[in-house]
């Protein structure tokens, strides 16, 4: 049973190896720093940087998916402290960040990582005469990653709470303003200008412009006779 758990293990091992253009093999057995046939960083990695130019360095540890940071990446000191614990999404920052110093926890940041294939997402437009109403518009985001969510700073010696922002797609937004969402897809408007005016289709608006200032305009209306 023994023999048959070492050549399974032994199997596994030749399988990841193979996956594998250049790896390193970690102090638990582990494969890490796998690069692909393709160049591309692949699994678990472990990562050194040297002091340079009067910053310090550090070290960090989590997972590539094909070349891109993906889920819960840790940064250390060249001491062993905690730095920073953050998540990725194909590449970018998605989700909670935490940055640390040697007395505690200092900012908890939120993000949000845009898909390259589907870069739209929605925002808040204020009513232009009441802005305790908005409209909900998609709209197209040109980053990768944005300011989405609460953002909280702390006194580390404490763990109180110094400061709390909320983000909406990069922009500062107050989560206390009670507002009521008019349409989910049509923009702002000024509704006061629009009030009492007599609504009609599309069409017959049309219609109406391309024929404005001619005498006599032949309409049929189904009746018979002409």
């Amino acid at each position: 049973m023994k023999r048959i758990l070492i050549a399974a293990l032994l199997l596994i091992s030749f399988n990841a190896f193979s996956q594998c253009k250049t790896f390193k093999i970690g102090v638990k057995g582990d494969t890490l720093n796998c690069t692909d046939i393709n160049n591309l960083k692949q699994g678990k990695w472990v990562e050194h940087y040297d002091k340079l130019r009067g910053e310090p360095g550090y070290e960090q540890e989590g997972v590539y998916k094909d070349g891109k940071k993906n889920g819960l990446w840790r940064k250390y000191s060249l001491m062993g402290d905690i730095l920073a614990m953050e998540n990725y999404k194909l590449g970018n920052k998605n989700g909670k960040s935490q940055y640390f110093n040697l007395n505690g926890l200092i900012r908890e940041e939120s993000w949000k990582a845009i898909d390259p294939e589907n870069p739209y997402d929605t925002i808040d437009v204020p009513d232009i005469k009441d802005d305790s109403k908005v409209y909900t518009k998609v709209v197209k985001v040109d980053a990768l990653t944005v300011k989405q969510g609460v953002w909280n700073y702390y006194d580390p010696a404490t763990g109180a709470l110094l400061k709390s922002e909320t983000y909406m797609l990069d922009q500062l937004y107050d989560p206390n303003k009670k507002t009521t969402v008019i349409d989910a897809s049509a923009p702002a408007q000024d509704t006061t200008a629009t009030a009492g005016k007599k609504t009609v289709p599309k069409e017959v608006a049309d219609y109406e412009k391309k024929n404005s200032g001619k005498k006599k305009i032949k309409v049929r209306d189904g009746r018979t006779g002409y």
